[in-house]
């Protein structure tokens, strides 16, 4: 019997080599995208911090931020990746009540980055009672922070359901109307329940009434302060009424 020589296949052998190899990888590639932190640099670099700018200016900045991970110790930078939780890291922030949303978020090149939306304060409430707090933009109530902010103050006679129910849609029609905001420092609340405001410009104190048709009433007196007090100037008047329709009461200043 004649024996055939034996012939190493070399296209065949290629072909199992190359399977093989592509096996390793996709094991690799498979192992580093269940365990992502094993990819990632041993620690962190640089800590971004991202607060959202709003039309009004609010408390937070990013020592602010820095500060609140610091006192709980989970400050990210230099500290190994694979031990930072950004989930903990987003309930720490939330937890203030100046942070309406945070999100955390650690990247491959060893960055840890935080953007956060935080509550923007429209008025403070400084009451007879002895209340001192902040509204932000939903009506909802943020303590006094101690930060120095020129914002819209309210005094007097106040609840916090006249305040929440009340006086934060009139502070967001304020300070929603660029003339309105600059020109408005103090709203006043009456016993009974009806406003003052005291203008930034003129020597005199704005009646308003009843806190309902407000954006009527406003631009009445805009249209009043355009009209008349930028010709018969601004300090002849020390009391303006605006309280009732087509007719504003005006009580000169005798000084």
């Amino acid at each position: 019997m004649n024996r055939q020589p034996m012939t190493f296949n070399w296209r065949q052998t290629l072909i199992v080599a190359c399977n093989v190899l592509v096996g390793i990888y996709l094991i690799l590639a498979i192992t580093a995208f269940n365990d992502p932190d094993e990819a990632m640099a041993k620690t962190c670099t640089e800590v971004k911090i991202d607060i959202e700018k709003e039309s009004m200016e609010g408390f937070l900045n990013p020592n602010e931020v820095k500060k609140m991970l610091t006192q709980q110790r989970i400050y990210p930078l230099l500290q190994p990746m694979n031990t930072i939780s950004p989930r903990k890291m987003e309930e720490t922030l939330q937890k203030s009540p100046f942070v309406e949303k945070a999100e955390c978020y650690k990247t491959l090149s060893g960055h840890v980055c935080i953007s956060i939306k935080q509550r923007i304060p429209v008025i403070r409430i400084m009451g007879d009672n002895g209340d001192n707090y902040y509204l932000d933009n939903h009506g909802n109530i943020m303590p006094e922070a101690g930060y120095a902010t020129d914002i819209l103050i309210a005094t007097g006679h106040i609840t916090k359901r006249y305040a929440q129910n009340t006086l934060s849609k009139i502070a967001n029609h304020i300070v929603s109307n660029s003339f309105w905001r600059n020109q408005t420092v103090q709203l006043n609340i009456l016993a009974n329940g009806t406003l003052e405001m005291v203008p930034r410009v003129g020597d005199h104190i704005v009646y308003l009434g009843s806190p309902t048709n407000i954006d009527t009433k406003l631009e009445r007196l805009r249209k009043f302060y355009i009209y008349g007090l930028n010709k018969a100037g601004w300090n002849k008047y020390n009391y303006i009424n605006v309280e009732f329709n087509n007719q504003i009461i005006c009580k000169r200043n005798n000084r």
